[in-house]
């Protein structure tokens, strides 16, 4: 009997999985374009002069600045990288039951969240790390070694961690739950009185 609905739940989540798979492929030029951009935005707004800009292309997001040598090669970091683990959030989500729109909306917010902010890690991490003599006349040793930790934390754990983070929360949230509470709340301290 109890395999019945465990192999429900198994079911849900690969179809989930396969949902989260194929919406992954079809859209990730897009949402890596808007990951790069409001990346973009957070790390020129910490810049002084603001040189940084990021461009999503062909799977990648190209790092420039404004102070690079023209004839300088653009480094390039794998954007794919960074955002699959939204195919693992889609799994969890199709094992919840019931599922809300609003409870996938909040997960894709956090998701999103995130990227950006791995994505500044990242770019962080390659402008204290990978330039060279550049690197290490414009960050100290305690800021190589925290963008580079950052970064390789996000890598090695933070990628997988994360949709289970997002997912845990709120796979006993119900949206509307608060209100509900709040109102039976009142209702009881009104019978009181």
């Amino acid at each position: 009997m109890t395999a019945g609905p465990a192999l429900r739940t198994v079911l849900r989540a690969a179809c989930g999985f396969a949902v989260g798979l194929a919406l992954w492929a079809a859209f990730s030029a897009p949402y890596e374009r808007a990951v790069a951009a409001f990346a973009e935005t957070i790390l020129r707004v910490s810049e002084r002069p603001a040189v940084t800009r990021l461009a999503a292309r062909n799977g990648e997001i190209v790092v420039d600045r404004s102070d690079f040598p023209p004839a300088a090669p653009r480094p390039g970091l794998p954007a794919g990288d960074l955002h699959f683990n939204f195919v693992i959030l889609t799994a969890l989500l199709a094992a919840t039951t019931p599922l809300s729109a609003a409870r996938v909306l909040a997960a894709a917010a956090l998701l999103f969240a995130v990227h950006v902010l791995a994505l500044c890690c990242q770019v962080e991490a390659l402008y204290a790390t990978r330039l060279g003599a550049w690197s290490e006349a414009n960050y100290g040793i305690f800021a190589r070694n925290a963008w580079a930790a950052a970064f390789h934390f996000y890598q090695i754990a933070g990628r997988f961690a994360a949709p289970f983070a997002i997912w845990w929360p709120l796979s006993s949230w119900e949206p509307g739950e608060m209100k509900g509470k709040g109102q039976e709340g009142k209702r009881k301290r009104r019978g009181k009185s």
